[in-house]
């Protein structure tokens, strides 16, 4: 009995010491603050995954909430179902906001995303019909962003002074008649069969098979639309928030579009 006792007092402390640890282990799962971000698709969704786990080092349990359309994120980012979100640009978070009376901010600009103009039928837009048909994005601000496009690649005119509240009212010279077909953000892919072109954001047309850099009959150049993450005026500034956008603009982020985007997207850090 004399030799069991130290064998006995040795694995009392044992299991002790392992209950210790398992209990800290749980303190410290528990302690984790949660923060949801919403987003749509790749590659905002993938870049947010690569986060994580510096979120999580942070003491962050990041909740990633991927949404069906392009209005879904805003509005639970306005309802606080969500801390933040990270598939607009600024442009298109401003016209949600005069919309609805929000008051969501920018945080930090990521990546820069140019918009294309594409078409199975042509190659170039010398060959585009009279009374051709191209789809654009819905949402005003892409609206005018497209629009924009289209007079760079000299296909309308848009009356001066025309910004990013443009509209096909602005348009003064269209000599090839082009007709400008609003579709859904989320559906301009499915028009890529139908229509004689249409302006895709490279999220939408990459799985299509199309790049920006190659495969889009005008260059879009320098824009103010890069696609960033956005808070609420009321928390923007909250540790997690700004964790989460220190993360966005760091060296893995940046790493990740060089690797995997290199012609199509570039930091906007």
């Amino acid at each position: 009995m004399k030799k069991l006792l130290p064998i006995l007092l040795v694995l009392a402390m044992f299991l002790a010491a392992c209950g210790g640890k398992d209990e800290k282990t749980s303190e410290q799962a528990e302690s984790k603050k949660e923060i949801k971000v919403a987003s749509l698709i790749p590659p905002m969704t993938d870049m947010l995954e690569l986060v994580k786990p510096l979120m999580e080092k942070d003491g962050y349990d990041m909740k990633i909430v991927v949404l069906s359309d392009n209005v879904q994120p805003n509005q639970a980012l306005k309802d606080k179902e969500v801390d933040a979100n990270f598939f607009q640009h600024p442009p298109y978070m401003k016209q949600f906001n005069e919309a609805n009376n929000a008051n969501l901010v920018v945080v930090q600009p990521v990546y820069e995303a140019p918009l294309g103009a594409y078409s199975k039928k042509y190659d170039t837009l010398d060959e585009l019909p009279d009374g051709a048909t191209i789809a654009i994005p819905n949402d005003s601000s892409n609206i005018a962003r497209s629009l924009k496009l289209l007079e760079i690649g000299g296909l309308i005119k848009l009356k001066e002074g025309a910004g990013l509240d443009a509209t096909q009212k602005d348009i003064v010279e269209n000599p090839k008649n082009i007709k400008i077909l609003e579709v859904d953000l989320l559906m301009l892919a499915r028009s890529y069969e139908d229509v004689d072109a249409v302006t895709m954001l490279p999220a939408y047309a990459e799985p299509l098979g199309l790049n920006p850099a190659e495969d889009s009959l005008i260059e879009e150049g320098e824009s103010d639309f890069p696609i960033s993450l956005i808070a609420r005026e009321d928390n923007a500034d909250s540790e997690a928030i700004q964790a989460l956008a220190k993360h966005l603009s760091g060296p893995e982020i940046a790493k990740f579009l060089k690797e995997n985007f290199p012609t199509t997207y570039k930091p906007a850090f």
